[in-house]
């Protein structure tokens, strides 16, 4: 098994490390990941939000009183929404979903944990997760966490990417290799 690249770099990554190392120190590592998990839940359900964090016409001053308004609003305080100001008042918001993926890989890394990129057709019950988990930890030899997307163009089953393996047993690949094997054989 391939090992998985857990490595941040660039601006995205000395920002994350700032962070993660701070909420180290203070033992807050799981509160600031949930509070950025939040923000970029915030940031994936608004148009708005999106265009405020990635557009560089606003003005530095105007940024950050809308995401003061967002953060207050969103209950995200503490290191995290300072953190998120940091990154707004160094015109560096524009990063932040970077950031949020390289804090997160630092997290894993600090807890022996690794992250499984799985789609599925139709969302999975709470009990094939856990089983899905299991298989991976066994595999692995670590703890996994999901991300689960649901994507119903794969017709049913599932495709995972652990590291660089990926494993597809969905049904359209499955029928497209049939499609494939009837063309050469007529």
């Amino acid at each position: 098994m391939a090992a998985e690249d857990t490595s941040v770099s660039g601006v995205s990554g000395r920002y994350a490390t700032a962070l993660f190392e701070l909420a180290r120190d203070q033992n807050v590592v799981d509160e600031v990941k949930a509070d950025l998990d939040k923000f970029e839940g915030l940031l994936n359900e608004s148009a708005d939000l999106k265009r405020l964090v990635r557009s560089p016409v606003f003005a530095a001053d105007t940024q950050s009183r809308a995401l003061s308004a967002v953060l207050d609003k969103a209950g995200i305080a503490g290191i995290s929404a300072n953190f998120l100001k940091v990154l707004t008042a160094n015109r560096r918001l524009f990063a932040v979903a970077d950031v949020i993926r390289a804090y997160r890989a630092l997290v894993a890394r600090f807890k022996g944990e690794t992250t499984a990129d799985v789609t599925v057709a139709e969302a999975l019950s709470d009990k094939n997760l856990d089983a899905l988990k299991v298989a991976l930890k066994s595999v692995t030899g670590k703890d996994v966490a999901l991300n689960v997307k649901v994507d119903p163009s794969i017709i049913g089953g599932l495709v995972v990417k652990l590291g660089s393996r990926m494993i597809d047993s969905s049904l359209r690949t499955k029928l497209n290799s049939i499609k494939h094997a009837m063309k050469e054989a007529g």
